[in-house]
C-alpha cells in the first residue's frame, strides 16, 4: 500500500511509546507557512522578524508587542489564531488528547485547523494496512460531502468542494468560469464510482477527492465506513465496539443514541421523543447503525449490555458533515475521557 495523504503533515508528527502522537517542531513549522502566515512581499518588518523567530523556534513565547507592531490587522489576527493553536496542540500529553480537550472546552481555532487535526488523527487510526475504500469511507469525517440519491434509489456521496468545483467550472477550471458567465453550457462531468472492482486506484488519486462512493446496505464503503469508526472510537477513547447498519430501531428499550452529524442529532433526538417528524424531513435520514461494546463493563452501568443507536442525514441542502467528535464526547463511557 502506498503512503496517502501526504500534505496533511501526518509524517511530520511522532507516535509516542503509547501509539499517540506527539508534536514535533517540523510539524509546527509546516503549520507557519500556510498561505494564511507565509508572508507576502509586502509584509511588514515586524511580521517578517516573528515569522522568521518561529521557524527557526517554533515553541518560542512571543510578546503581545510583537503581534500589535504587525501592521496588517488580518496577519495580526492570523498570529493569534496559530499562537493559540500550537500552545493547545504542543502543550497536550498527545494529539489525541489536545484533540478531545478541544471539544470539551470549546473549539477556539478555525475549522481549518479541526478538519486538518481530524485527517491526521484518522490516517494514523487507518495505519499502514489501510484497505482503499475505509481510506475514501475515511474522507467523511473531514471533508463535507454531497449526497445524490439517483432513481433507482443509489445513495451516492461524493466530495462537496470537488462537486461544487465542476458545477462552476465543468471540469474547465478558469475557463469553465468564464464560459458559465457566457452562458455557454458546460460539459457533465461524472465521478468514478470506487468499489471493489476498482478500488486500488484510489492510491493513485487519493488527494483529488473525486471518485463517489454508495452508502447503500450491502455496499463496500459503508461496511468501510463502520470498521473505520470502530478504530476511530478504539483508538481514541480506548474501547472495544462493533457497529453494523440497521434499517431501523425496533427497541422498546432504547435507551441511548448519537447522532453522527448535526442534522441526524436533531431526528434521533425527535425520534426517541416521539415527535412528528414530516416526510421530507425523514427523507433526509441517511443511514441507521447499532454500536454494541465487546465489553458491558465499559458501558456506564445502568445501561450496560444496551446497544447505542447512531445516524447520519443529509440537510436540506444535501450536505453531508459527520462530526466524528461526538463518538468521542457522547458515548456513554463508564469512564469518560
Amino acid at each position: 500500500m502506498p503512503d496517502f495523504w501526504i500534505s496533511c503533515g501526518y509524517r511530520l508528527l511522532q507516535a509516542g511509546p503509547d501509539g499517540r502522537l506527539v508534536v514535533t517542531d517540523d510539524f509546527l513549522r509546516a503549520t507557519l507557512l500556510r498561505p494564511e502566515l507565509a508572508p507576502l512581499p509586502e509584509s511588514c518588518p515586524a511580521e517578517l522578524a516573528l515569522h522568521e523567530k518561529l521557524i527557526a523556534m517554533p515553541r518560542a513565547a512571543v510578546g503581545q508587542s510583537e503581534r500589535t507592531q504587525i501592521a496588517d490587522a488580518d496577519a495580526r489576527e492570523n498570529y493569534a489564531i496559530w499562537l493559540r493553536f500550537r500552545d493547545r496542540i504542543a502543550g497536550a500529553p498527545s494529539l489525541e488528547s489536545a484533540y478531545i480537550a478541544m471539544f470539551r472546552e470549546g473549539v477556539d481555532v478555525p475549522p481549518l485547523f479541526v478538519h486538518q487535526l481530524t485527517q491526521i488523527l484518522v490516517r494514523h487510526v487507518l495505519g499502514v494496512r489501510a484497505d482503499a475504500i475505509e481510506a475514501r469511507a475515511a474522507e467523511m469525517l473531514f471533508r463535507p460531502q454531497k449526497i445524490a440519491v439517483t432513481a433507482d434509489g443509489s445513495v451516492m456521496a461524493a466530495d462537496a468542494e470537488t462537486v461544487e468545483l465542476l458545477a462552476s467550472t465543468g471540469g474547465f477550471g478558469s475557463l469553465g468560469e468564464l464560459l458559465q458567465k457566457n452562458r455557454t453550457p458546460l460539459r457533465t462531468v461524472d465521478l468514478d464510482t470506487l468499489d471493489a472492482s476498482n478500488k486500488e486506484t484510489y492510491w493513485d488519486r487519493d488527494e483529488r477527492h473525486d471518485v463517489a462512493i454508495s452508502l447503500n446496505r450491502g455496499r463496500p464503503a459503508l461496511d468501510a465506513l463502520c470498521r473505520v469508526l470502530e478504530k476511530w472510537i478504539a483508538h481514541m477513547v480506548g474501547v472495544t465496539v462493533t457497529i453494523r447498519p440497521q434499517r431501523e430501531i425496533d427497541d422498546k428499550r432504547w435507551v441511548w443514541h448519537v447522532g453522527l452529524d448535526a442534522e441526524a442529532s436533531s431526528l434521533l433526538n425527535d425520534l426517541y421523543n416521539r415527535v412528528e417528524i414530516d416526510e421530507a424531513r425523514m427523507g433526509r435520514l441517511l443511514c441507521l447503525f447499532e454500536l454494541r461494546f465487546a465489553q458491558p463493563g465499559d458501558m456506564r452501568p445502568a445501561i450496560a449490555g444496551r446497544p447505542v443507536y447512531l445516524a447520519m442525514a443529509m440537510d436540506a441542502n444535501g450536505w453531508l458533515k459527520l462530526k466524528p467528535q461526538n463518538l468521542l464526547l457522547n458515548l456513554p463511557l463508564a469512564m469518560p475521557q
